[in-house]
């Protein structure tokens, strides 16, 4: 009796594993145009290849089931288990153009155009503060069990400051862009492999709330304001679990939201206000999350700030 050789056995265990049914992507790759049926108009295309099919009205559906799942499989795939999100004005310079801006405006003379580039000064601190929070999270959860990925809104001002911070100390950050009607680019330093956009802003708050083990609030407009009161309204409701919220620059936010007044009239309980803390520097940011984890007591072998859980 012949003897079958290692080869062959090696041979026959590759085609026991080998796919019975081809998949999408190999579909694709196997298709070959079929002349006259890939010109215009043409309904021979795959159907999830087909881009004019998949954006018609009735596949809103299927498009925003892709939206929720293409970050989710990626981040996964990137190990993305627990974020510090970093939130704040698109608006708010970087310190050096801000002073730029001044000097320009003295030397035009306008008494206005001075005031507001002096107010775009002082702003500007937060984009340092918020940089060197994002390179302190970064650096200091190296040794984790659950490293904290810092994600931003992916645009300029603060999200760019947040992202700019752990690009600057050699570590991976997200960006969750948004198609707006004017022109918004990603900023420069999210990392490549973990920059999304997203046409729904729904998901996108999604996804900036499913890892989030902690949200900090740089002054902002609109998109802040409905950032952070989306995060405050799924945790007082209990549609979440709670987790620290700091809003940076205590004078900014109490001239901006008057929780006490909200007590006062009964809209919210007084127990809401401690949804909130208040903090004006990066280091006091770490230090109150430092508080609440554990982070610098615990060993790298158990620490672990107990992200990803389901909170939507």
């Amino acid at each position: 009796m012949s003897k079958s050789s290692p080869d062959s056995g090696a041979s026959a265990r590759s085609t026991l594993r080998e796919r019975n049914i081809p998949s999408a992507q190999q579909e694709v790759q196997a298709a070959r145009p079929v002349t006259p049926y890939d010109g215009p108009g043409s309904a021979y295309k795959l159907a999830f290849t087909d881009t004019e099919f998949l954006l018609r009205e009735e596949l809103r559906p299927v498009r925003m089931q892709l939206e929720l799942l293409k970050p989710e499989l990626v981040q996964q795939e990137q190990g993305v288990q627990a974020t510090v999100v970093i939130q704040g004005s698109a608006r708010i310079p970087t310190p050096e153009d801000a002073r730029e801006r001044l000097a320009l405006a003295q030397r035009g003379g306008d008494t206005a155009a001075v005031r507001r580039a002096e107010q775009a000064v002082a702003m500007s601190r937060y984009y340092e503060e918020a940089r060197r929070l994002a390179a302190i999270v970064t650096e200091r959860s190296r040794s984790l069990k659950t490293p904290l990925h810092v994600v931003t809104g992916g645009g300029p001002g603060i999200m760019e400051a947040g992202n700019r911070g752990a690009h600057e100390v050699g570590g991976p950050s997200i960006g969750l862009n948004i198609v707006l009607p004017h022109e918004q680019a990603p900023n420069p330093y999210i990392t490549p492999e973990l920059c999304f956009q997203f046409h729904y802003f729904a998901l996108r708050k999604m996804h900036f709330v499913m890892r989030s083990v902690a949200v900090v609030c740089f002054p902002g407009g609109f998109g802040t304001l409905d950032e952070l009161f989306e995060t405050l309204t799924l945790m007082q409701t209990g549609k979440s679990r709670r987790r620290p919220v700091l809003l940076v620059g205590r004078a900014f936010w109490e001239k901006l939201i008057d929780l006490q007044h909200l007590v006062d009239t009964g809209m919210i309980g007084p127990d809401d206000v401690h949804l909130i803390q208040y903090a004006e520097t990066a280091e006091e940011v770490w230090d109150r999350l430092n508080e609440h984890y554990g982070f610098e007591t615990a060993t790298p072998a158990d620490a672990g700030a107990g992200a990803h859980e389901e909170d939507v």
